[in-house]
């Protein structure tokens, strides 16, 4: 078989970037090898689904307005009259509360973001509590809240990717890339598990938390490494009287409502705490006493009222995708010509896959970056000590 260009992983990234090369014009074969179609244990479906523009760096910010622009249309570009989308973004907001502790650090964070455009509103004690009355603010001295960011349904907008790269004529295999062949400085193709061959004039790693061990067959390197991360959602003890945003304690557990589907649905949330010391490593075991001891002291020190509640819970884990300064690796990698990537996302893949796809697409078709300077992101950054620095992630 031979393709034009071959993506390895059709995950949110990989099928973003399919998707945005057939509708960005590239009348090639694109070829998309997914290993798992079931995709059980994808970054994507087990994520948290936020999506959000209040970062401390330039870059971050325009890829979230890309993003955040592309799934308000998310559901009208990727249906068809056979497989309607519904991603459920919902703009409910992010509130971060703010502590003394980093208040000067975030009003700085607060200018830049105003600066470039995106919506971000310093709120007083009093005017957080109205928005969620239930929060214990002593030890606050502001909120600040993005109006315009939200959440999506992960599965949802996994499928949707998916099919809307297929409906836009993209190919998906399933099978798992074993080889990357490679010739006098360029990536030429992949073998697959079966022993099937296909050759490619470009070949994209969007391999998620697999990235490093894809670029190993190519005998180049990233420092890319998967990072269990736990989620639990949590029944409330009550139809709530209104909705929270996704809420960021200054602690670092963040939660956001979990809204209905159906009629008779219990009212729920959904929570995340990053464990900065969690070891890297393929482990998708969900540590349930991390509940106990660490989510819900959490939870009830911010909101006292769920003290005595008993709150049905559900957890899991996925993988993180982490480099060492927490910030994606996009772009053709310095050694090896042909040889894109779309990795390292560090928690905001889903976030970023509109804007990465779009990245990618004009890397590859105009070999720049035109909606958004990617430049910042290169592979050979951390040789160079040119990190990204963003404040603003959890």
């Amino acid at each position: 078989m031979t393709a034009d260009i071959l993506i390895i992983g059709g995950g949110v990234v990989g099928s973003s970037v399919a998707y945005h090369l057939r509708r960005d014009g590239f009348t090639g074969r694109v070829v998309v090898v997914e290993r798992d179609p079931s995709y059980a244990r994808a970054s994507s479906n087990l994520a948290m689904g936020g999506i959000r523009q209040q970062f401390g760096s330039a870059v971050n910010i325009r890829m979230a307005q890309y993003s955040i622009a592309f799934y308000r249309e998310f559901n009208a570009r990727m249906s068809t009259s056979a497989r309607p989308v519904d991603a459920r973004f919902t703009q409910r907001g992010y509130l971060f509360l703010i502590d003394a502790e980093s208040a000067g650090r975030v009003e700085g964070r607060l200018e830049r973001q105003r600066a470039l455009g995106a919506r971000a509103e310093r709120l007083s004690v009093d005017e957080v509590r109205r928005l969620v009355p239930d929060l214990w603010l002593d030890d606050i001295v502001f909120g600040v809240m993005g109006s315009e960011d939200g959440y999506a349904d992960p599965k949802a907008v996994l499928a949707g990717f998916r099919s809307g790269a297929e409906a836009a004529g993209a190919e998906y295999l399933t099978g798992e890339v074993v080889a990357i062949h490679c010739t006098e400085g360029w990536a030429t193709g992949v073998t697959l598990d079966d022993g099937d061959e296909i050759d490619a004039g470009i070949v994209v790693n969007a391999a998620g938390p697999y990235a490093s061990l894809v670029a190993e067959m190519a005998g180049v390197s990233i420092p890319v490494q998967p990072v269990r991360q736990h989620l639990f959602r949590c029944a409330l003890p009550r139809v709530w009287p209104y909705r929270f945003p996704m809420v960021i304690d200054p602690g670092g557990v963040h939660w956001r409502h979990v809204d209905p589907v159906s009629p008779g649905d219990p009212d729920r949330i959904v929570l995340a705490f990053t464990k900065p010391d969690e070891p890297a490593g393929e482990n998708f075991a969900c540590d349930d006493s991390r509940w106990e001891r660490e989510f819900l002291p959490a939870l009830v020190r911010r909101m006292p009222v769920l003290k005595n509640a008993r709150l049905p819970v559900e957890g899991w884990a996925g993988l993180y995708e982490m480099t060492p300064d927490h910030n994606p690796v996009i772009g053709e990698h310095p050694r090896l010509r042909g040889f894109y990537l779309a990795n390292g996302f560090s928690g905001h893949g889903l976030m970023m896959a509109p804007a990465t796809g779009k990245a990618v697409s004009e890397l590859i078709r105009l070999e720049r970056s035109e909606t958004v300077d990617v430049s910042p992101f290169a592979a050979d950054r951390f040789e160079r000590d040119a990190l990204v620095r963003d404040e603003a992630m959890i």
